[in-house]
């Protein structure tokens, strides 16, 4: 009787589960948001790079890097003043990083090198000494250090051979932070924390899951939800702002997402969302496909007469149409979708076509994006 009784619970939980739909996907706060005080900052400076064999900056084409090279051996006591070189082996590139947040003086942070002049290769480079600015115009890091390029060129006489980008590299660890930020996290009165995702949906689940953490430690709320994307926290009196962010960052919560389909036209990729939905349409797809062939005859003159050789245009002309079978799609889960898409037999640039007319008929019920 009790196996009975469980089998029947057992069962009808599982009806239940089905009834209410699949759930939604859970994750931490840390994983779906961030900081809004501990977002990256942008910096930049322009350097030279030594050491290239032959591949660098020509001087005539590229005088600033003639200009740049004359300060820097002016500025370590050499002068260069009435000297003229056409060596090849220097180039002047454009240095940027991103400071992240909280960054200490003394740490180090990865920095990408960009050829500005007629370089064809900074491999085996060495990027100098260079200063790296913020928005503010202020310096916070120093760069310098051996550039790692990935691309490969290799020239001949008749050929060329070129795997990758030449002209651009990195440079892992190659700044160093000489200045923090004016900001602290500790000054902070309260948090404002950014969904990367804006929902308004995620956005209020996330500040339900503070406010019911913030009502057990603290015992009143402390989040609000302002709009799609930001979740304002207030600091509780007695609270320490770093031990409070490691204890929301760390809550689990339920996103959400609208429904979305992606499509790369350039590469045929197509990506679709969990909850895409298609109402019943019925789709006809065909492809036409020409194939014109030249196969011009040569018309020799009769002996001993006074024709000249001809050449005899000949064109051959084959029109092939496949498909254009009808068939019907009800979209009413992912797995039907996919399914009814592949029935009809395209290939992905196929499949983008019938989407957006689908989209344009008012049948797909979600949003299309393009790139």
């Amino acid at each position: 009787m009790m196996q009975t009784f469980f089998r029947r619970a057992l069962a009808a939980i599982a009806c239940l589960m089905l009834a209410a739909g699949p759930a939604l996907p859970a994750a931490r706060i840390k994983d779906v948001a961030s900081l809004q005080s501990g977002r990256d900052n942008q910096l930049i400076g322009y350097g030279l790079v030594v050491g290239l064999q032959g591949t660098g900056d020509s001087m005539r084409s590229s005088p600033f890097t003639e200009q740049s090279m004359r300060a820097m051996l002016q500025n370590l006591g050499i002068s260069m003043v009435g000297t003229q070189t056409r060596a090849k082996n220097i180039a002047a590139v454009l240095v940027t990083a991103n400071l992240p947040p909280f960054a200490s003086p003394g740490s180090r942070i990865d920095v990408t090198v960009g050829s500005l002049g007629d370089a064809t290769s900074l491999r085996g480079g060495t990027l100098v000494m260079t200063s790296l600015s913020g928005a503010d115009g202020q310096i916070y890091a120093v760069a310098q250090g051996s550039i790692v390029v990935t691309g490969v060129s290799a020239n001949g006489d008749a050929a060329t051979v070129q795997q990758g980008v030449t002209t651009a590299g990195r440079v892992p660890n190659g700044a160093i932070i000489e200045r923090e930020l004016p900001s602290r996290f500790k000054d902070a009165a309260d948090l404002v924390l950014q969904l990367r995702n804006p929902d308004f949906s995620t956005s209020v689940g996330m500040a339900d899951a503070i406010n019911r953490y913030a009502a057990a430690q603290y015992g009143a709320p402390i989040a609000e939800s302002r709009d799609s994307q930001s979740v304002y926290v207030a600091k509780p009196k007695m609270a320490d702002l770093s031990r409070l962010m490691a204890d929301i960052e760390n809550l689990v919560i339920e996103t959400d997402a609208p429904a979305r389909v992606v499509v790369n036209e350039r590469t045929g990729t197509i990506v679709i969302g969990q909850d895409v939905r298609i109402s019943p349409v019925a789709v006809s797809y065909g492809s036409l496909t020409v194939q014109v062939n030249e196969m011009p005859e040569v018309v020799q003159p009769e002996p001993f007469s006074k024709g000249v050789t001809a050449v005899q245009p000949r064109t051959d002309i084959l029109v092939q149409q496949d498909g254009g079978n009808v068939a019907m799609l009800d979209g009413s889960s992912l797995r039907s979708l996919v399914s009814g898409l592949n029935s009809i037999g395209v290939k992905p640039d196929g499949i983008i076509s019938i989407l957006q007319s689908i989209k344009t008929a008012g049948a797909l019920q979600a949003e299309l994006v393009l790139q």
